[in-house]
């Protein structure tokens, strides 16, 4: 073997070696970060050539509940992929939870996403007959002018996290007020006591 093959032979060997820490750089924390963030609680599905992804019903922030008679805004993209346009005209929903509305059909034209919700919500189910804390499910029929009903099981999101920028559902009891704890109170009366001794003595003297 000549000295330019065995250089040639070293330098191979040495890369092969690497290669696996360069695989691990690159399946490590960063090709992690980089990768698109989508919640995993929102619902993802198609049926009958319309993609939908993120639906969620908006709930209360944490801790706290919408109150029977308050709505709850729904939240979804859609992709219409048929061959022609489309609109979603209404939602249907159990009338013992409450009154499905939309405010107006939205147009859903071809191979183009449409965010319904943001701005401000179009579509509510309103004067629900229970409390709705997070974590629950709703169970609607998306009415689609050609696509016909396409029944979905749509999560019910608590305001917190990365859903703390949406604005807050209508009817959302207040969060309860902390109330001090007797030990503070004797705390606090105590200092209280302390200082007007101390004014007192300066008084006297």
């Amino acid at each position: 073997m000549t000295r330019i093959s065995r250089h040639r032979v070293i330098a191979a060997a040495a890369f092969l070696a690497a290669a696996p820490a360069l695989a691990g750089c690159g399946a490590g924390s960063d090709a992690i970060t980089n990768q698109p963030y989508a919640p995993t609680e929102a619902l993802t599905t198609q049926a009958k050539g319309i993609n939908i992804s993120q639906a969620f019903f908006l709930g209360p922030d944490s801790g706290t509940t919408i109150a029977p008679g308050a709505a709850t805004p729904l939240y979804l993209s859609v992709v219409n992929t048929n061959q022609a346009p489309d609109q979603l005209v209404g939602i249907g929903v159990d009338s013992a939870l409450g009154t499905a509305k939309v405010s107006s059909p939205v147009t859903l034209p071809v191979q183009k996403r449409v965010s319904i919700g943001n701005p401000s919500p179009s579509i509510m189910i309103e004067g629900l007959k229970k409390p709705l804390r997070g974590g629950e499910s709703i169970q609607v029929q998306l009415q689609f002018a050609n696509a016909g009903l396409v029944p979905l099981t749509i999560p019910v999101i608590t305001r917190s996290r990365e859903f703390t920028s949406f604005p807050q559902a209508p009817g959302v009891s207040a969060a309860p007020t902390p109330t001090p704890t007797a030990s503070a109170s004797a705390s606090a009366s105590t200092d209280s006591m302390e200082d007007m001794g101390h004014s007192t003595e300066g008084a006297d003297g």
